[in-house]
C-alpha cells in the first residue's frame, strides 16, 4: 500500500472518523482506524461496535492499493501538527505504516486488517431521503434532553419517528422531555419508531449542516444507516420500548405567560449562581405582569430577580431545576417564549408563542 494526499484533504474525514473511536477499548484494534486505498478512492473507517463511520476522499496519487489499520488518535495528532498544505506520503513497510512529509518521518504500528470488525449488513426494510438541514434541526432541538447513563437504557438515546409526511424526534431523561416535529416528503407505512443511541446521535449530527442537500437513511431491523456526501454512518439501534411520550405531555394548563427569551435566560443564569449546587432549584412566583425568580442555598445566600411578562391570571409559585429551564431556552430560537402551567405539582410546557415545531415538558421540583 502506497499513496500520497494533502494534509487538509485527510484531516476533515479523519477527525470525524476518529471521533467514533473510543480511547479505552476492550479490543486493541478498535482504537485503530481502517485505511483502504483503491485506484481513485481512500476510505477511512472507525467503529466502537455500536457506531461505525466511513469517510471517503480522493488521494492525490495511488502507487499501490491496499489496506491497513493504524492508531486513530496518533495519526490524527500527527496530521494536525504538520504545517498547512503539507503533502503526506503513506506506505506500508514490513508490517508498519511509514508517514513522510517534508523532512518528517513517522513510523506507526499496525494491527491485522482481518481483526477489524464491521457492523454486519442487516436486511434494510425501508429507504428514504431527508434534507440535511431538517434532520439537523430535529436533533439540535431535542438532543440535550437525552439521558446519559440511565439504567433505563432506552432513555440513553433518541426516538426517531418516521411516518406519512412526518419526521419526529423525542428525547427524555425522566425529568424533562423534548419533542420536535417537522413535515417532510417521506412516506413510511406503517409508522417506524427507532431508538438511536446517544453516541450515534452525537456523531450523526456532526455530519449534518443546515443545507437542503440530501441525507439518505436506510432503516434496518436493528441498524440505521445514513449516507451524506462522502460519509456513510451506521449505528445499532437500542432494543427497547420508548415511553409513551403523548401521555407525558400535560393537557389543560390554564396559566399561560409569554416572556422575552433572552432576558429570562439571563435572569435564570444569574439566579442559579446562588441556587443549591446539588439540586439547582429556583422558585418562580407568577403574578400579573411579573415573574419573580428566587434562589437560595444552605449558606443562607439568596438571589431575587423580576421579569416583565405578558400575563394576567392567578398567582402561582412553582419550583424547577434551573438547568432544565436554561437548556430549553437555549434550544428555542424565537425571541419570545411561552410557558403553560396548571399548578405547583404539575409539569410545565415551554414552546414558541402559539406553539411551533418543538415542545418541551419540564417536571417541577419540591423546594
Amino acid at each position: 500500500m502506497k499513496f500520497s494526499i494533502s494534509r487538509e484533504a485527510l484531516l476533515r474525514p479523519l477527525s470525524l472518523v476518529a471521533g467514533v473511536v473510543e480511547r479505552r477499548q476492550t479490543l486493541p484494534v478498535l482504537s485503530n482506524v481502517l485505511i483502504e486505498v483503491q485506484d481513485t478512492q481512500l476510505a477511512l473507517t472507525g467503529t466502537d461496535l455500536e457506531v461505525e463511520l466511513i469517510g471517503r476522499i480522493e488521494p492525490g496519487q495511488v502507487d499501490e492499493p491496499g489496506s491497513a489499520t493504524v492508531p486513530a488518535r496518533k495519526l490524527m495528532d500527527i496530521c494536525k501538527s504538520l504545517p498547512e498544505q503539507a503533502e503526506i506520503s503513506f506506505a506500508l513497510e514490513e508490517g508498519r505504516a511509514i508517514l513522510r512529509s517534508g523532512r518528517s518521518r513517522f513510523t506507526l504500528s499496525t494491527l491485522p486488517v482481518a481483526e477489524f470488525p464491521n457492523i454486519e449488513d442487516s436486511q434494510a426494510s425501508q429507504e428514504l431521503t431527508l434534507p440535511r438541514g431538517t434532520l439537523k434541526q430535529l436533533i439540535d432541538a431535542t438532543s440535550f434532553a437525552m439521558a446519559q447513563q440511565d439504567v433505563r437504557y432506552y432513555l440513553n438515546g433518541m426516538l426517531l419517528e418516521l411516518g406519512h409526511n412526518l419526521v419526529r424526534t423525542v428525547a427524555t431523561d425522566g425529568h424533562r422531555l423534548a419533542m420536535c416535529t417537522r413535515s417532510a416528503e417521506v412516506n413510511v407505512e406503517p409508522t417506524q419508531k427507532l431508538i438511536v443511541p446517544r453516541k450515534g446521535i452525537l456523531e450523526l449530527v456532526r455530519l449534518l449542516d443546515g443545507s437542503d442537500e440530501p441525507v439518505e437513511l436506510t432503516l434496518g431491523s436493528n441498524h440505521i444507516r445514513a449516507h451524506t456526501g462522502s460519509f456513510t454512518f451506521t449505528s445499532k439501534l437500542v432494543d427497547g420500548k420508548f415511553p409513551d411520550y403523548e401521555r407525558v405531555i400535560p393537557r389543560g394548563g390554564d396559566k399561560v405567560f409569554i416572556a422575552d427569551r433572552a432576558e429570562l435566560r439571563q435572569v435564570l443564569s444569574r439566579t442559579s449562581i446562588l441556587s443549591n449546587e446539588k439540586y439547582r432549584g429556583v422558585r418562580l412566583n407568577l403574578e400579573a405582569g411579573n415573574l419573580r425568580v428566587l434562589a437560595n442555598n444552605p449558606e443562607q445566600e439568596e438571589a431575587e430577580e423580576n421579569v416583565a411578562i405578558d400575563y394576567d391570571g392567578n398567582a402561582l409559585e412553582i419550583g424547577f431545576n434551573v438547568g432544565y429551564l436554561i437548556d430549553v431556552l437555549n434550544a428555542l430560537d424565537e425571541d419570545r417564549m411561552q410557558m403553560t402551567l396548571s399548578d405547583s405539582n404539575s409539569s410545565a410546557i415551554m414552546e414558541e408563542p402559539g406553539g411551533g415545531d418543538a415542545l418541551y415538558v419540564v417536571m417541577p421540583m419540591r423546594l
